[in-house]
């Protein structure tokens, strides 16, 4: 396992490019299953999960063309899917959450998708329920087979449209069965459906590629089926999350940063939120600039005066991976405020680590914590501490850029999987933090 050691205290200036949407690669790059022709996509960020992903691809028979940078050429014209059933399969599969997105489009074009027992990050129960729900709404046939965690859904033929009421606006649930479902007969109208930035892109890249999709950026989607799809060129947005981990880091280092090229109209309550932290960010162009917070930030209050109460929703509400990084900047605000992590009921717990180094953080259950800001009169102290996952991980990272001394994060392989180059991009800022 890797090791960042980073001397904190610096503080850090500069200019910089966000990667793309980690969310929306894994969905987009699941897409290319949907057709035997060239699919280009540009911007991927270069993280382990979406590597992963890219390896199964090319695994399952998807030839894979690199054109630079952050762009490939895919061409699902020969898929092997026989390798579905095969051991090396079920231990690949398993190893990355993104994977079960690939079910959708198998099914909808070869009648056939199954994946083991995602994994990815241990944040709390995430129920696969909604995905398989609309597979078989759909008319496919589901299958379990309990002692290898292995799910599967089959059909004979195309896929039938029909209405349904989704039980959660799930995200990865909604993108999957739009997938499957702009091959079937009919119609079929999805209510409750997400409609996050990346499922828009998803949905738009799809009709480029020919597909009937009506109500993108609502939470109805009506898809009429189409008997087979083309090939697109299609660019990734710029990560959300990431955007909102350097608006994080720069306030707690008191840096001026700017971070270029964001895609404002994607960002929805994002920008907000942190300005409710009394944290200043311009709009400059399409940048965001973040002057060098040298006199701290000042937490709002309610209009009557009580908390300030932060809580995830799903879009355009307050997106959860972003809840880890608010409650790390608000150790060091001037006020308190409290953090409701509604989702998951795990991804609250790396506090203890944070209260270790000094911050003082109240845990009022698995969902919510109350965090009293020091107002940087109190400065975090250096430590040893491991990744718990990958939004924990990064948050973990800007309390050790703020703290005196050198810290220590172990299991950098989670930061990894969703940050690209973390630990350079920060050395170009002026970070002092290396790989060990």
């Amino acid at each position: 396992m890797g090791t960042f050691k980073i001397e904190g205290g610096i503080q850090l200036k500069g200019e910089v490019q966000p990667q793309g949407a980690k969310n929306e690669a894994l969905q987009i790059l699941c897409a290319v299953l949907l057709t035997h022709e060239k699919v280009t996509i540009n911007n991927i960020p270069d993280i382990i999960d979406v590597n992963k992903l890219i390896t199964l691809l090319g695994n399952l028979g998807v030839k894979i063309q690199k054109n630079g940078h952050g762009s490939l050429t895919f061409q699902a014209d020969e898929v092997n899917v026989g390798y579905l059933e095969t051991e090396a399969f079920k231990k690949e599969g398993g190893s990355l959450r993104g994977s079960i997105m690939i079910v959708g489009p198998l099914l909808a074009r070869f009648g056939k998708g199954y994946i083991p027992k995602p994994g990815g990050d241990k944040i709390g129960r995430r129920r696969l329920d909604t995905h398989f729900e609309g597979f078989i709404n759909l008319g496919a046939k589901f299958r379990y087979e309990r002692e290898d965690h292995f799910y599967g859904v089959e059909n004979k033929g195309r896929l039938n449209g029909t209405y349904m009421l989704l039980d959660e606006a799930s995200v990865t649930g909604t993108a999957n069965i739009v997938m499957a479902a702009v091959l079937a007969e009919g119609t079929t109208t999805i209510y409750n459906a997400a409609c996050e930035p990346y499922l828009q892109q998803l949905c738009k890249m799809l009709n480029s590629m020919g597909a009937n999709i009506k109500g993108v950026g609502s939470n109805m989607l009506i898809i009429e089926g189409v008997e087979s799809l083309g090939g697109c060129t299609h660019r990734i947005l710029p990560d959300m999350i990431e955007i909102g981990s350097w608006i994080g880091l720069a306030a707690m280092t008191r840096s001026e940063i700017t971070i270029k090229n964001v895609s404002w109209d994607n960002l929805g309550v994002i920008p907000n939120v942190f300005r409710k932290l009394g944290i200043t960010l311009e709009r400059r162009d399409d940048d965001i600039y973040i002057p060098a917070h040298t006199k701290g930030y000042q937490i709002k209050t309610d209009i009557d005066g009580s908390i300030l109460t932060i809580a995830d929703a799903p879009w355009p509400g307050f997106t959860p991976d972003l809840l880890s990084i608010v409650l790390v900047v608000a150790t060091q605000a001037d006020g308190d405020v409290l953090i409701h992590q509604k989702m998951f009921e795990s991804r609250l717990f790396f506090v203890d680590k944070l209260i270790d180094m000094g911050a003082k953080i109240m845990l009022c259950d698995p969902h919510r914590a109350v965090v009293m800001g020091h107002n940087f009169k109190s400065q975090l102290k250096a430590t040893v501490m491991s990744s718990p996952d990958i939004r924990a991980g990064i948050s973990l990272l800007i309390a050790a850029l703020s703290a005196k001394g050198t810290s220590t994060i172990q299991n950098i392989e989670q930061i990894d999987r969703g940050y690209e180059r973390i630990d350079e991009r920060l050395r170009a800022l002026g970070a002092n933090i290396v790989r060990v």
